[in-house]
């Protein structure tokens, strides 16, 4: 990808062109990016107490019974958010859609084994296992083999 960054003072405030021949995940992960304000806190919920929730930290995101849940290594923490809003506001963390009530890290994944039904059983570093329904199996695996993550989590 070619960036071209043009600086002058006739310009009038911050305008962007892309100029491609197709779309892609690339792009909508740079659109994200570009769009993306303010990070917004990610809170977790333990009985009375409100935890502040390191993205980095999180295996996967799961929709259960009308409530959203973060599994970390060893605990569930109920966010008081929508799935879809999660997923918006950690797009840039390498999180991505698992199914319909899934979305993961896939920085954390450790390994994968097909199942036979065509979907993916993902196992992740802390040892906690999810699936990935076969609607999202081919972008995980092309975001992945692009070199989606980063072992220095």
């Amino acid at each position: 990808m070619k960036v071209n960054i043009d600086i002058d003072e006739e310009h009038e405030g911050t305008s962007i062109t892309i100029q491609t021949d197709k779309w892609t995940d690339e792009l909508e992960h740079l659109l994200t990016l570009i769009k993306k304000e303010t990070p917004k806190r990610l809170f977790g919920v333990d009985e009375d107490q409100t935890i502040l929730l390191n993205p980095k930290e999180i295996d996967f995101i799961y929709a259960e019974n009308r409530k959203v849940y973060a599994a970390l290594q060893n605990r569930r923490l109920e966010i008081r958010m929508k799935l879809y809003e999660i997923e918006n506001m950690l797009a840039s963390h390498h999180f991505m859609r698992f199914s319909k009530s899934v979305i993961g890290n896939i920085n954390r994944i450790q390994r994968f084994e097909l199942s036979f039904n065509g979907n993916l059983c993902v196992y992740f570093t802390s040892g906690n296992k999810e699936y990935i329904t076969r609607k999202y199996v081919t972008s995980v695996k092309e975001k992945l083999a692009m070199g989606g993550t980063d072992h220095d989590n």
